[in-house]
């Protein structure tokens, strides 16, 4: 099978592989595992904060900072199509007694400073409302096709959060897409947020994990928050061991799936019956539809499937292709005929 659903199907490599197997191990829950220590040190050194920590998922990751950043009975401003809001459970109501205020997000992925404002009520000891706490942004956006935030609107939000003195917190779960976009480095995008999470098993091609970073004192808190949740790991190492060597070696190799992305452009936008959301892309998400005169897009989806190529629906009738390191430009000639010999019958 072709696989385009998501670049969470990467697999490690041979030399993670081999890391898990020699890799020097603690108990983290003791903080006493080296190869974890080694990782969130290397981790807070790239995104330019004082401390990181090693979290089994994305979900957890983003959890644990809103309920560290958060008290009970507060608001996060989060946008309405971001995965935090979307897809991952309402965690903070939940767990953290928090509550979410969704926000218009634009076609670029930015929230507007305008909507983030009539989000404060003019009187802020009226008891009768809950004031905001956080701010949470995604970058790069994923429901909004890939899109890299720009710094300019990064330094303004940042600006913003200041003068309303609440912190930002970016779901940074492709983060180092966004930095491969912009040209630079990671720190110089995650010095517009107060705390970040980055995901290891997407593009990465790591197995498990997300890291979250931040000032000493607040990872200090999501240290005890993931405990609480059920995330405290013992010999994690063998979690952080392939991390470490997706850090070293496969960021830079993120500019291939891009390009692999614009390939797909290219060959879509020349298949009578695909309607592209966008031509220009930014990292390595595709979203089309399909001539709902000429099929529907379950039955796409499930003529795809036949073919030996896996899409996904991400939205009503959105159809979501991820590039990632188990994909090649053969792949792509391959998916687009199978594509366009579905389209074409």
């Amino acid at each position: 099978m072709i696989e385009f659903r998501s670049d969470t199907f990467t697999l490690p490599t041979s030399r993670m592989m081999e890391a898990i197997q020699t890799a020097a191990l603690g108990d983290d829950v003791y903080g006493e595992d080296p190869t974890v220590k080694e990782l969130e040190e290397k981790t807070a050194l790239i995104l330019g904060k004082e401390a990181s920590i090693l979290m089994p998922s994305g979900t957890m990751a983003n959890l644990s900072s809103i309920m560290a950043h958060c008290v009970r009975g507060s608001k996060i401003l989060v946008g309405d199509e971001s995965d935090i809001y979307i897809y991952e459970a309402a965690g903070a109501s939940v767990c953290g007694g928090i509550m979410y205020e969704k926000i218009p997000t634009m076609s670029d992925g930015t929230l507007r400073i305008q909507d983030l404002e009539e989000t404060f009520p003019k009187d802020v000891d009226d008891p009768q409302f809950a004031l905001p706490s956080l701010i949470c942004i995604e970058n790069s956006h994923n429901r909004m096709g890939g899109k890299v935030l720009p710094l300019s609107y990064l330094e303004e939000l940042k600006a913003f959060s200041i003068k309303k003195k609440i912190p930002i917190h970016m779901d940074g779960a492709r983060l180092f897409n966004a930095a491969i976009s912009l040209g630079v480095a990671p720190r110089e995008i995650t010095k517009f947020a107060d705390t970040v999470q980055i995901c290891l098993s997407k593009g990465l091609s790591s197995p498990i994990g997300s890291m979250v970073a931040g000032s000493k004192e607040f990872i200090n808190k999501v240290y005890r928050i993931r405990k609480m949740l059920g995330g405290g790991m013992r010999q994690a190492g063998i979690i952080a061991a392939p991390a470490l060597i997706a850090l070293d070696e496969y960021m830079d190799r993120l500019t291939v799936d891009h390009e692999h992305a614009r390939m797909l452009v290219e060959g879509l936008a020349s298949i009578p019956g695909v309607i592209l959301e966008a031509e220009n892309v930014d990292t390595n998400i595709v979203f089309f539809r399909v001539d709902a005169s000429k099929l529907t897009t379950e039955i796409f989806i499930e003529e795809a499937t036949k073919r030996g190529l896996n899409l996904a629906e991400l939205g009503t009738n959105r159809i979501r292709m991820v590039t990632h390191s188990g994909i090649n430009s053969t792949d792509i000639k391959k998916a687009l005929k199978i594509i366009h010999s579905i389209l074409a019958g």
